[in-house]
């Protein structure tokens, strides 16, 4: 059979033919209505002009050869066929590898960008596991330039406050390299320097790339992308006011002010603007890298286990949660109680839960581990998930919704996993995206980020399932406690909130076991009998070594094992 000649709709044409064109006016075109004066255009700023729209030709050319791809590719071909899936996931790794390519080309924001959107676990994988190779680094601008935007910020006297600053960057990203320095009173310090041209690409970038979505979203109405450029450019706005997230890193020291484990650097006001940040200097290494934890002698599931903690608490306990907990953001250093600790940057991106949203996923983490069905559904209403929230289970554990274990999948539920995956479409991811909560979505792309870490290490997953789970417990009974307001006044009154803390611990630890039991004797199948009394052992041996009601917790546990329902 001859196939017809490929036409495309007059609407595919048109749009195409127009592309490049509108994407430059849209572009520079503000959201506000009234017209400004035309500003005195410099060398610089025309170059600058000139640079971005060679940049946005790059990305008009890649989009309107992605829409022809698949367009041309799945033409005639049935949705529910083999053959469809089989060209769509061609189709997707090639355009992938486009976009890899202008990332590549572009820079900058391009570059977050497409880190931004490898994180999002819900796109096709072809998308995710190729761009997770952008590595947001670049060539350092030279000192002179740094210099430029210090004198603006600090005073033309700047290198007075200053015993040395080192004019080799210790770090150059693709918003902002970070310098090392000595103050006078003898503090070593890094001075993080925003590049000076960098808020007018955003603007410029943030906007084609709404406008191209805009554009693929009317072309094709079943793949709506509006809440990427949305999410993306929400996460980089905040990401360019210095002062925003100096105070982020407080409110974070503050939460986190009792850990032995965690530090966070100290910021240093008086040498502070939107443009610069001047933090107390820590030493360490990226939390991946296995050759630094084994040459101190440090394991790196102890490592993996403390972050997951650190992570599960802002979760489920503080509703405040660091937005980008990649490799680079997390140091270990050789200083700590354990033999190390884990030191946490770049506090620009944080997502602040309410109380009724932390609740809610505290109750749909229990039932995400408990499989109770009915309650993921329902809870998923609550998220606006709809009908997807049956993939939930998929999303956080990896288990369907009819699965019996929590924390494994047999040979036959892989197959009715794969089956169920097969049958989604790109539209229904689409449809899924832009129904969630902006505040659910970054949960989940954290939760990517923290897994990519926590696989790297060569750590089970059973580790951040049952440590989410424990926080989950923990976070549903307690109030919320964010480092500030009431919870501040509660621990002025130290007996008090010692008091009240001990008793959400002890009773959060009784249901925390409950659950614990009822999860290891689900999954016969999956987990032997040895490693399951074993967790349960470490885990009562850390709680009486560190819990004064440690003897109580034991007593009630042999109880919950003789009669389950004593208690709950």
């Amino acid at each position: 059979m001859t196939p017809k000649p490929f036409n495309f709709p007059a609407k595919r044409t048109t749009a195409l033919f127009l592309l490049t064109a509108t994407a430059v006016s849209a572009a520079q075109t503000s959201s506000s209505a009234v017209p400004s004066p035309l500003p005195a255009l410099s060398p610089e700023k025309i170059g600058g002009e000139i640079h971005g729209l060679i940049r946005t030709a790059r990305a008009v050319s890649t989009v309107a050869s992605t829409v022809v791809d698949y367009e041309f590719s799945l033409r005639g071909l049935p949705k529910d066929s083999d053959q469809y899936r089989q060209t769509i996931s061609q189709v997707h790794l090639r355009s992938a590898k486009r976009f890899l390519k202008l990332c590549e080309a572009n820079k900058g924001f391009y570059v977050k960008a497409g880190q931004f959107v490898s994180a999002q676990k819900v796109l096709p994988k072809e998308y995710s596991s190729t761009l997770s190779s952008l590595q947001d680094q670049v060539a350092p601008l030279p000192f002179k330039v740094i210099g430029e935007v210090l004198k603006d910020n600090l005073g033309p006297d700047f290198s007075e406050m200053f015993l040395s600053i080192d004019e080799q960057p210790v770090a150059a990203a693709s918003i902002a390299q970070v310098h090392r320095a000595v103050l006078k009173s003898g503090h070593e310090v890094a001075i993080k320097v925003q590049y000076p041209w960098i808020e007018q690409q955003m603007n410029f970038d943030t906007r084609t790339m709404y406008f191209l979505s805009k554009t693929i979203s009317w072309l094709y109405p079943q793949y709506r992308l509006e809440w990427l450029p949305l999410a993306f450019a929400k996460s980089m706005s905040s990401e360019l006011d210095f002062v925003q997230e100096a105070r982020n890193s407080e409110i974070a020291a503050k939460t986190f002010r009792n850990s032995k484990m965690v530090r966070i650097p100290h910021v240093f006001w008086d040498l502070t603007t939107r443009q610069i940040l001047t933090m107390q200097f820590y030493t360490g290494h990226k939390i991946d890298d296995l050759d630094f934890l084994n040459q101190i002698g440090v394991d790196p599931e102890k490592v993996a286990k403390s972050l997951t903690e650190l992570f599960a608490e802002m979760i489920f306990v503080h509703g405040y949660i660091h937005g980008d907990p990649h490799p680079g953001n997390i140091l270990v250093s050789p200083e700590g109680c354990n033999g190390f600790s884990l030191v946490l940057l770049d506090h620009a991106v944080y997502t602040v839960l309410d109380e009724e949203f932390r609740k809610d996923f505290c109750q749909l983490w229990e039932a995400l581990i408990l499989k109770d069905s009915m309650k993921i559904m329902r809870l998923g209403e609550r998220f606006c998930a709809g009908k997807y929230s049956r993939y939930l289970p998929i999303i956080f554990t990896g288990t369907t919704i009819e699965s019996k274990n929590a924390v494994g999948i047999s040979i036959e539920e892989k197959e009715t996993l794969k089956h169920e995956l097969k049958s989604l479409l790109f539209e229904d991811l689409s449809s899924f995206m832009e129904s969630l909560p902006q505040d659910f979505i970054a949960i989940m792309r954290i939760d990517a980020l923290l897994r990519y870490i926590i696989r790297k290490m060569d750590v089970s997953r059973v580790t951040r399932l049952l440590t989410y789970t424990k926080y989950a417990v923990y976070g549903r009974l307690c109030p919320k406690l964010d480092g500030e307001g009431e919870s501040c006044k509660i621990l002025r009154t130290n007996f008090y909130f010692a008091v009240k803390a001990s008793f959400f611990s002890f009773m959060s630890t009784l249901k925390y076991l409950r659950i614990l039991l009822t999860v290891l004797t689900g999954a016969t199948d999956v987990i032997p009998r040895r490693q399951k009394l074993k967790s349960v052992q470490n885990y009562l041996h850390s709680k009486i070594n560190c819990d004064t009601l440690g003897l109580l917790v034991h007593s009630v546990f042999l109880l919950l094992c003789v009669c389950p329902n004593a208690l709950f």
